[in-house]
């Protein structure tokens, strides 16, 4: 398609799916499933280069049917003094390998404001 050029209906492209697929795809002998700690620096990886914010830790990590979910707090944005900065509450949802499947910002709200 030509740079600028909008996708009509015409030109959608037709999701094909592998002739071969099984319902559980992690029976191959490569499949190597991440650790907790893996899962979590993946999970901080991952927000800091989709939104670009200064990280702050990870705040939780819970195991679910599909991987992981990872809750990492960041700063949304830096004021003065620094005990008003706006936080974010992310949670990123990674598959058993490591690999993105979602993330969503959960909450935002003001530093050292309890709940």
């Amino acid at each position: 398609m030509a740079p600028g050029r909008i996708r009509g209906d015409g030109d959608r492209a037709r999701r094909q799916e592998p002739e071969d697929r099984h319902d559980d795809q992690y029976d191959d002998e490569d499949y190597e499933p991440v650790s907790a700690a893996e899962a979590a620096r993946e999970g901080l990886r991952q927000i800091v280069g989709l939104t670009g914010k200064d990280p702050l830790g990870i705040t939780s990590i819970q195991p679910t049917d599909t991987g992981w979910l990872v809750g990492v707090e960041v700063v949304e944005d830096h004021r003065i003094p620094a005990s008003t900065d706006l936080l974010g509450l992310y949670e990123v949802e990674l598959d058993l390998e490591g690999g993105l499947l979602g993330y969503r910002r959960a909450r935002r709200y003001q530093r050292g404001k309890g709940d």
